[in-house]
């Protein structure tokens, strides 16, 4: 099973992708966590594409692409859950031309919305673990609930830089649902609900 799941920037793609990923034991990938991997580790690649992702660009699609098809080579040939790849029509066509998508599902929400979600997250410096002030708030301010750890604020979820996330989004990935559209493996699904109801539209679609 050969999974992509397209959408705006905090429409839930990772929570779904972990929700999928658990039930049918497929790996997760995020391009998103590739990339910051990259760059935490401070290899060539993570150092070229830091300065885009600071400003919430996309960066050279070539490069990622690059990237991302190579670790999906390297460990799940055979099915994969893809979240936030592809961005691009490039990167939709490139993928396609070495796996067949099953499914790319759209998960569609509101700009306000959006920015609310993305905003209100908090993640943990020291393990990672993501909250939010208005849904998943921590039991103490600004304290992670497993490691306490501090909680931080990543420098691509400020105000600024998600509206401009949003605005490339726009222009850039919209091209890539009329290409599943017409290869007829998109499915639309509103994202402004609950997760658990989402989670279950997916899966009467897969």
């Amino acid at each position: 099973m050969k999974l992509v799941l397209i959408g705006p920037p905090g429409c839930g793609k990772g929570t779904q992708s972990g929700l999928l990923c658990k039930k049918f034991g497929l790996p997760h990938i995020s391009s998103g966590n590739i990339l910051r991997a990259e760059v935490q580790a401070g290899t060539p690649f993570g150092k070229k594409i830091k300065k885009y992702m600071d400003r919430g660009e996309i960066g050279p699609q070539e490069l990622i692409t690059k990237a991302v098809l190579e670790h999906i080579d390297k460990n799940c040939p055979s099915g994969f859950v893809l979240d936030g790849f592809p961005r691009t029509l490039y990167q939709a066509e490139t993928l396609h031309g070495t796996h067949n998508i099953v499914a790319a599902i759209y998960l569609n929400v509101a700009e306000k919305e959006i920015l609310k979600r993305i905003t209100g997250r908090r993640t943990c410096s020291k393990c990672g673990r993501v909250f939010h002030l208005d849904y998943s708030p921590p039991k103490k301010n600004g304290i992670c609930d497993s490691c306490e750890g501090e909680l931080v604020q990543r420098d691509d979820d400020t105000a600024e830089t998600v509206k401009n996330r949003v605005q490339i989004y726009k222009k850039e990935t919209m091209p890539v649902l009329d290409f599943y559209r017409t290869l007829g493996v998109l499915k639309e699904i509103n994202a402004n609900v609950a997760p658990d109801v989402i989670f279950q539209e997916i899966l009467n679609i897969v």
